[in-house]
């Protein structure tokens, strides 16, 4: 049976945490010596003396020891065994020889088998320092290595992001006609089934574009503040979560009110959410219910703890709450620690960066679980007065039937650049097409030059900034428009003489292109 000793308690211990010590021997006589030079040092401790091997294995799982003291050999035991069990399960855990056989050379072979000191008992005097040095630099080995394995994380998250970015041009140009093709099949209203495979293309599309942005907008960030929309915020989130909520699991979001709409930070409350929803996902293994839910609520100053600032008024609740297997009070109490946690995988920062994120916002996190009976996260973010902006609404569509002007359409992707100018000639247009800046300029050159240019921001040789460059220095004056990436800020060219250039973001629709269209031709237009 393994026997376990009381704290020694000193008024001014250097150590305030009493120091977990498993100590492996027969003798009680020698452990009360090898005890009695802790106290000597005024270290603070609580020990547990085992002599064989199941009561070492139990004490590892049960008692969870800070150190380790061993002696060499025992009758039903060893010392060596005791490291080679340890070294199996823990390769920093310090573990001290303390003998009165250890000759020097099984010193140094302990030493090469894992051992991180020895001290012989006929002279202890080292034994309190060694104790405080092997603790110390467990501490920081342990540091190092979270910070190694954080290292490599942020390396593969940043791996992530640059595959994300660059598969990213590719995904959206295979998506981008689909939304063309569906918008225009729209058109033949007087064909029901044509009219249905439109939205269906159309929307299928918009599904898959939406999902490459929300990856994009993880990987890379997002600006510090902006409008956030619920509906917008949570339709993004759906689309993370859609292919990590297993079957098991039944996966609810209510928005209440869906239009509103407040600053902050895309990113990080996306962040914030997709952990607290992987946290409730993995909370149930057997399966169960996770919710997420929104609404308004007026808190006054009774609300708050004593280590809040104090600011009655209107709040958003977002709560996120499971039917898992739930949390002690014990473990609620460390749940913001860094490095707590209760997965055997796992940094325990995930809730310590809700934390921050949800206080970057002025916020609070209130947490409420018990064992078997689920958890509920319910974060609370203050609103201004103006948090009802709903939406804002589309401006109403200008004519966009063209007279014959003449049109160059280019970019690389054949489907875009077919449906683009499809698009134009059935409403009036006359559109040319060229699959690079290189073709453009031979086209110009040919055929002289066009009433507008439409060419694509993102071609790999030769880009469209650096085109329109080319074609103003061979004497085109013209409307230009630019599509470009609604996440990617461009830089308009600043010609007095040059071409009138306006930005288009992508995707876009084929009355977002024909009204831009027919905006840039009549701006471009000189009055009588």
């Amino acid at each position: 049976m393994s026997r376990t000793r009381a704290a020694t308690s000193y008024p001014h211990a250097e150590i305030d945490t009493a120091i977990r010590i498993l100590q492996v021997e027969d003798c009680a006589f020698d452990a009360e010596l090898i005890q009695a030079e802790l106290d000597l040092d005024r270290i603070n401790y609580v020990v547990c003396l085992v002599e064989d091997e199941p009561e070492f294995m139990e004490a590892l799982d049960e008692f969870k020891p800070d150190i380790i003291l061993s002696d060499l050999s025992l009758p039903c035991f060893s010392g060596r065994r005791a490291l080679e069990l340890l070294r199996q399960r823990d390769q920093v855990l310090p573990f001290i020889f303390v003998s009165a056989t250890l000759g020097e050379e099984a010193a140094i072979e302990a030493l090469r088998h894992g051992a991180t000191d020895y001290i012989l008992k006929q002279n202890p005097v080292r034994l309190a320092s060694a104790v405080r040095r092997a603790l110390r630099e467990a501490d920081e080995q342990r540091g190092r290595n979270w910070a190694e394995s954080e290292l490599m994380r942020t390396q593969r998250f940043e791996s992530l992001a640059m595959l994300a970015g660059g598969i990213s041009h590719d995904l959206r140009n295979l998506l981008q006609p689909l939304l063309l093709a569906g918008d225009s099949l729209l058109d033949y209203q007087e064909d029901p089934r044509l009219a249905r495979l439109g939205s269906l293309i159309r929307d299928c599309g918009r599904r898959g574009l939406d999902m490459v942005q929300s990856m994009l907008s993880l990987a890379r960030g997002a600006p510090r503040t902006e409008e956030i929309r619920l509906a917008e915020l949570f339709a993004a989130l759906q689309l993370l979560l859609q292919g990590s909520v297993p079957r098991s699991v039944v996966f609810s979001t209510l928005i209440d009110p869906p239009e509103l709409s407040f600053e902050g930070n895309y990113t990080e409350l996306q962040q914030c959410l997709l952990n607290l929803s992987l946290n409730a996902i993995q909370a149930m293994p057997d399966g169960g219910e996770l919710r997420i839910s929104t609404r308004c609520e007026s808190l006054d100053a009774s609300f708050f703890r004593p280590d809040e600032i104090a600011q009655p008024g209107r709040f958003l609740r977002l709560t996120v709450a499971d039917t898992g297997t739930g949390m002690s009070a014990d473990v609620l109490q460390h749940l913001y620690e860094p490095f707590f946690t209760t997965k055997q995988e796992g940094t325990g920062l995930g809730l310590l960066s809700c934390q921050r994120i949800v206080n970057s916002h002025g916020g609070m996190i209130r947490v409420h679980s018990q064992p078997a009976l689920g958890s509920r996260f319910d974060l609370y973010f203050p609103l201004q007065t103006s948090e009802a902006r709903p939406a804002p609404r589309t401006e109403l569509m200008a004519t966009r039937q063209g007279r014959g002007e003449s049109i160059l359409v280019v970019a690389e992707e054949v489907g875009q650049l077919s449906l683009l100018a499809d698009a134009l000639e059935t409403y009036g247009y006359l559109p040319h097409v060229g699959q690079s800046g290189v073709a453009a300029l031979l086209w110009c050159r040919t055929h002289g030059h066009p009433d507008l240019v439409i060419i694509d921001a993102d071609m790999a040789l030769l880009s469209g900034e650096r085109t329109l460059r080319a074609l103003h220095e061979r004497g085109y004056r013209g409307a230009a428009i630019l599509l470009v990436h609604s996440s990617i800020e461009v830089a308009l060219p600043d010609w007095p003489e040059g071409p009138k250039v306006s930005c288009v973001p992508k995707p876009l629709t084929p009355q977002a292109l024909l009204q831009s269209v027919r905006h840039a031709l009549d701006r471009d237009t000189p009055e009588d």
